[in-house]
């Protein structure tokens, strides 16, 4: 599996497992979390994906309870702040908003190394752009937690370009990473300008929801019917050949694959067997696009 380098001593798989859904099913025990993360680790994916509020504020501390010594040594934690939503531990919280005050993010991330019974997070992400953010409060108290200790390295979730340049106005430290929606459903990003900023800059995004929510797995259009024709000429499905070309692009996109289904984690690695050659990329972007690049 290749790694995306974002700091001289800290690299993340290219491939991302998302724990979004973790709690979303009947076995939550343990036992169920170490078996996922060690399908994930038999393939080289070594990097979590988690947030404060996944399942409801308590995605975190289920993955907690299945981190072994041996599995913590192995894997690299990514989590996110700064969402409030009336559930779990916010559950009298007036509506949902979002707080990137210095007091809530430091709090957020005591909270989630106590759940995840970690003593580090590997990449903490502001979850989403805060209109009412001040700059210089998040961002030194960003810089502070990379100085404590607790936090190796800071991204973003959803951030524009201007929403980058903000926070990293008030920021020692570099931004590494903007976690943001590309697929072949959701694929805005590549024209918009939101790719190219990070390429352009050396910094490896990552991407939320690439199989579209679960839609391009059952999706009936051409789109659909080419990505068959490819998934059966690499004999892979369709979820690979989605995976695949979000890893052809030059921005070393790594995609963050949430599943809780067996068979599918066992198969998270199975894009890179596809042979994804520029024209069958630009086939797939085409039946997307609905029409032909002009």
């Amino acid at each position: 599996m290749e790694r995306i380098t974002l700091t001289p001593d800290l690299s993340l798989s290219r491939i991302v497992y998302g724990m979004w859904r973790l709690g979303d099913v009947d076995d939550t025990s343990p036992k169920a979390v170490q078996a996922k993360i060690e399908a994930c680790l038999a393939q080289g994916i070594t990097t979590m994906d988690q947030a404060d509020i996944y399942g409801g504020y308590m995605a975190e501390e289920i993955m907690g309870a299945g981190l072994t010594q041996a599995i913590k040594d192995q894997i690299e934690v990514v989590t996110k702040c700064d969402i409030l939503a009336p559930a779990g531990r916010y559950s009298d919280a007036p509506g949902k908003y979002y707080d990137t005050t210095r007091k809530h993010i430091v709090a957020s991330v005591d909270h989630s190394l106590r759940l995840m019974g970690v003593d580090k997070i590997d990449v903490l992400l502001i979850h989403r752009p805060d209109p009412l953010m001040d700059h210089h409060e998040t961002g030194a108290a960003l810089d502070d937690l990379v100085a404590s200790g607790k936090v190796r390295a800071v991204g973003v979730s959803n951030f524009k370009l201007h929403d980058w340049t903000l926070l990293q106005s008030g920021m020692k430290s570099k931004l590494v990473t903007n976690q943001i929606e590309i697929s072949l459903s959701a694929h805005a990003a590549l024209t918009n300008g939101d790719l190219a900023y990070l390429q352009e800059r050396g910094v490896a995004p990552m991407a939320w929801s690439p199989l579209g929510g679960g839609a391009l797995m059952t999706d009936d259009t051409d789109l659909g019917r080419a990505m068959d024709v490819i998934a059966a000429n690499n004999g892979v499905d369709r979820s690979a050949v989605a995976v695949a070309w979000l890893l052809a692009h030059p921005a070393k996109i790594m995609p963050v694959m949430g599943t809780n289904n067996m068979f599918r984690i066992n198969g998270l690695s199975d894009a890179l067997k596809v042979d994804m050659s520029r024209q069958t990329w630009f086939k797939l972007y085409e039946s997307a696009l609905g029409h032909e690049v002009a």
